[in-house]
């Protein structure tokens, strides 16, 4: 059974009374148009049990989320949502674990062969303080898992994702800009992260005409059996993409993210969680992603995988994209 839009319906009764009208193909069947009936009437969804319990839930009308593509184990008890840090977290520093972080050190993509002719991705952060657990000091508590450290939050996978492109001859740069210190500067809310990071890819974009690839790398909330997965004896940190319904253009942003997820499942399988679509009810909405027909927003990872399931799943990451990219530029990977 599918979702019948409104225009779909209007010309299904119409072509009850005059046949010229009637569609190439894909009829309706009682049931569908029942249920279509039936939603626009009560505002509820057959399908979808959240539409059953929004007027008596209010709180679940933000779990707006749309599964566009389900990984493995993703459901609607799965699905992703967005909480910030308290306040006074971000506030204070919170010290790394540096012996769990002299891998990253030893453990860094070689050097390109040779610079690639252009720089046409950026990588950026919107919430930079986003940290793992494992790679912090004296807490275990996932609202605490923040650190301007880059060794130890998503900038640094970040770093390791531009390196690996740059040795596939894909010419990735980073913008490595504190969003959290410029929203206290300014006295801002961490609900206007977005608004910063806005700023910066479009300063970038002025700057480098080239820039046509923009990926915005998050970690998620969840907790370690949501997030990781055993991949030929190997654990990795799961992702998932997010695209943005309120940017008008979302369409082609979203047929990327799935040819990419895509990618990375018949790569790795089982290594996505899947695709998802956001209204502004549950998130920014947009995310940056009106820049660009190529712009992602990528979780990855939970607040406890630690160094190595990261970087497997960046240097996955990083395979899968570069097989795309080279589809869409021509040539070859170097």
């Amino acid at each position: 059974m599918r979702n019948i839009e409104i225009n779909e319906l209007l010309t299904y009764f119409i072509s009850s009374a005059n046949h010229s009208f009637a569609p190439d193909s894909d009829p309706f069947t009682f049931e569908n148009v029942t249920d279509a009936l039936f939603s626009l009437a009560t505002n509820v969804k057959p399908t979808d049990a959240r539409t059953f319990l929004g007027t008596e839930l209010p709180g679940l009308v933000y779990f707006d989320t749309e599964i566009v593509v389900a990984g493995e184990g993703t459901d609607l008890s799965t699905l992703p949502f967005e909480s910030a840090p308290p306040a006074e977290v971000l506030m204070n520093e919170r010290e790394v674990a540096e012996e769990k972080l002299q891998q990253s050190v030893a453990d860094k993509p070689a050097q390109p062969a040779k610079k690639p002719e252009k720089t046409d991705v950026l990588i950026y952060h919107s919430h930079n303080m986003e940290a793992f657990l494992p790679l912090l000091k004296n807490t275990k508590d996932s609202n605490k898992a923040v650190t301007s450290d880059e060794r130890a939050n998503v900038v640094g996978l970040g770093s390791r994702l531009s390196e690996s492109l740059l040795q596939k001859g894909i010419g990735a740069s980073q913008d490595k800009t504190n969003i959290n210190k410029e929203l206290l500067k300014r006295e801002w809310t961490y609900s206007s992260s977005y608004k910063v990071s806005n700023e910066v890819v479009h300063a970038s974009a002025e700057a480098n005409p080239n820039l046509k690839y923009f990926i915005d790398i998050h970690r998620d909330s969840a907790r370690k059996d949501k997030t990781t997965a055993t991949i030929n004896g190997k654990t990795y940190a799961r992702l998932y993409f997010i695209v943005g319904k309120e940017n008008k253009n979302y369409q082609a942003n979203l047929e990327y993210t799935k040819k990419l997820n895509a990618k990375v499942e018949e790569k790795y399988p089982g290594l996505s969680r899947g695709v998802f679509l956001k209204t502004k009810l549950e998130g920014n909405g947009v995310y940056n992603q009106d820049i660009s027909n190529r712009a992602i927003l990528i979780e990855l990872g939970g607040v406890d995988n630690n160094l190595e399931e990261l970087h497997r799943t960046v240097d996955a990451l990083s395979e899968a994209f570069a097989d795309i990219y080279w589809e869409e530029n021509g040539g070859s990977k170097e």
